[in-house]
């Protein structure tokens, strides 16, 4: 099946953006931080090492699987389908959504990623304030959002993500979309490789490993987010700490940006490359 005139310019547009990335040039900081990263890890005893990415590994499967199967993943699925419906009254499955076209699909995608960076803005507003329970539960917070609209992408384009192949997909895509932006392009091209290589989607075979010495950075940067915030959290204006809001603020939202654009041309490749994108 060839792409519609429209499908060819979202496919041009997915091409551009890999062009981008693939000519992303380092600054020295970024490669004396990395540097500094690497050797600072490998200071630890290899079974310490291995454990931390295995418990870190171990965290984000649980965490997926259990927004996966919570209510409001639910809800937010049937709220996808009902708006499929006011376009195309035969959808009634996930899988059905691929009937839509993709300026429909793209219309359903960005009202769940507008949504997702405003939850990210609010509660980086909230860390912002000093709260030790809300800085606190900042992580796990953030974990949690960009997990969240990774699946809801996912499933915008027809995909669900209760197979074990869909699982480590969108794990990856979460993975890949929080490195930092000079490592994005190697973790695209396994991603496409994957994709173009796969027989079976429902059973994974690929490398089911996740965490690495690179991933960490953007753990890294967020605690040094909440260090800055509660350097900045007395500084009040009118009595509210602006600055430390802002800090906050900016800082998840820029991290979801990041991430929902990554898995939405992630996702929109795969829908368009199943309908003929790879021939093209």
């Amino acid at each position: 099946m060839s792409l519609t005139e429209r499908e060819q310019k979202v496919w041009s547009e997915i091409q551009e953006w890999e062009h981008k990335l693939y000519n992303y040039e380092s600054n020295d900081f970024e490669l004396t931080y990395e540097k500094y990263m690497e050797k600072s890890f490998a200071l630890l005893p290899e079974n310490i090492q291995q454990q931390v990415f295995t418990s870190m590994d171990n965290w984000m499967f649980h965490l997926h699987a259990l927004i996966q199967g919570s209510q409001l993943q639910i809800d937010a699925k049937e709220r996808i389908l009902q708006a499929g419906r006011v376009f195309n009254l035969q959808i009634e499955s996930v899988g059905d959504l691929q009937l839509l076209t993709i300026d429909q699909l793209q219309y359903i995608a960005q009202q769940q990623i507008a949504r997702h960076r405003l939850y990210s803005f609010a509660q980086g507003g909230l860390a912002g304030t000093g709260s030790s329970l809300m800085l606190g539960a900042d992580i796990p917070a953030m974990a949690v959002i960009n997990l969240r609209v990774v699946q809801l992408i996912a499933m915008t384009y027809g995909i669900e993500v209760n197979t074990p192949y869909e699982m480590m997909s969108s794990l990856k895509v979460f993975h890949a979309a929080t490195l930092p932006s000079r490592m994005q392009m190697r973790a695209w091209e396994e991603l496409i490789s994957e994709l173009h290589n796969e027989q079976d989607f429902y059973f994974y075979e690929g490398v089911e490993e996740i965490a690495n010495v690179s991933w960490l950075e953007q753990p890294v940067k967020q605690l040094l987010k909440g260090l800055a915030i509660y350097m900045f959290r007395n500084k009040s204006i009118k009595g509210l700490p602006l600055i430390s809001i802002a800090i906050g603020a900016g800082t998840n939202y820029q991290l979801t940006r990041k991430v929902t654009e990554f898995a939405h041309k992630y996702y929109q490749y795969r829908y368009l490359y199943k309908k003929g994108g790879k021939s093209t």
